[in-house]
C-alpha cells in the first residue's frame, strides 16, 4: 500500500512591507535580516523533527524562494521547483498601500480590488494537488505566502483560518486535500 506523503505549507520569512505593515500581495519584495533569521529558525525546528523532509518547493517571489534556499541550507535539501500557483494574491494597485488604520468598508475596498479570495483558494488547492501528483508519497514543504496559505486551509478544513505568521508552519491534512477534489468533481459534473 503507498503511503501518502505529508504536506507543510510555510509562510516567507519577514519583509519590510511586512514590518510596514503594506499590502505586497504579487510584488517582490525581499527578505529582511529578521525574515532571514525566522527562515534558519524554523529550517532548525524542522531538522530537530524525528521524520524528515523529502523535497522543498516554493512559489518563485523572491521573499519566497529565500525562505525557501534558507530552509534548505539547514535541511540539507535543495529547492526542487517553484510553483506559479502559489504566488500571493493580487492586490492590484493598492500593492505597497498600509494597511495600519484601514478597518470596515475601507478596508472591504481594498480587498475587493485585488484577486478574488475564491479564486486564490481554487489556485492554492491546485498548486496543492500538482505538489502532491509531481511528488507521490513523499514528505514535501512548500514555501507560499500568508494570504494564500490562510485562503486555501480555510477551504481544505471548511472553516476561516487565522492569519498566518512570518515563517509559521501550517500542516495539510491530505484526506482533507481528497475531499476538497471530491466536491469540485461533484460540483463540475452537476454544472449546467
Amino acid at each position: 500500500m503507498n503511503t501518502p506523503g505529508r504536506i507543510v505549507l510555510i509562510r516567507h520569512g519577514q519583509t519590510d512591507w511586512n514590518l510596514e505593515e503594506r499590502f505586497q500581495g504579487a510584488t517582490d519584495v525581499p527578505l529582511n535580516d529578521a525574515g532571514r533569521e525566522e527562515a534558519r529558525v524554523v529550517g532548525r525546528h524542522l531538522a530537530a523533527e524525528a521524520a524528515g523532509w523529502d523535497v522543498l518547493v516554493s512559489s518563485p517571489l523572491g521573499r519566497a524562494v529565500e525562505t525557501a534556499r534558507i530552509i534548505g541550507g539547514v535541511l540539507g535539501l535543495e529547492p526542487a521547483a517553484t510553483y506559479d500557483e502559489l504566488v500571493e494574491r493580487s492586490f492590484g494597485p493598492h500593492e505597497g498601500s498600509r494597511l495600519a488604520g484601514l478597518e470596515g468598508a475601507a478596508r472591504e475596498r481594498v480587498l475587493a480590488g485585488g484577486e478574488p479570495a475564491d479564486a486564490v483558494a481554487r489556485r492554492g488547492l491546485a498548486a496543492l494537488r500538482r505538489i502532491r501528483d509531481d511528488h507521490p508519497g513523499r514528505d514535501v514543504l512548500v514555501v507560499a505566502h500568508g494570504s494564500l496559505i490562510r485562503l486555501t486551509v480555510s477551504e481544505l478544513n471548511g472553516e476561516a483560518h487565522p492569519r498566518v505568521r512570518n515563517c509559521e508552519v501550517v500542516p495539510v491534512r491530505s484526506e482533507a486535500l481528497d475531499a476538497t477534489r471530491l466536491r469540485d468533481d461533484v460540483s463540475e459534473s452537476t454544472a449546467p
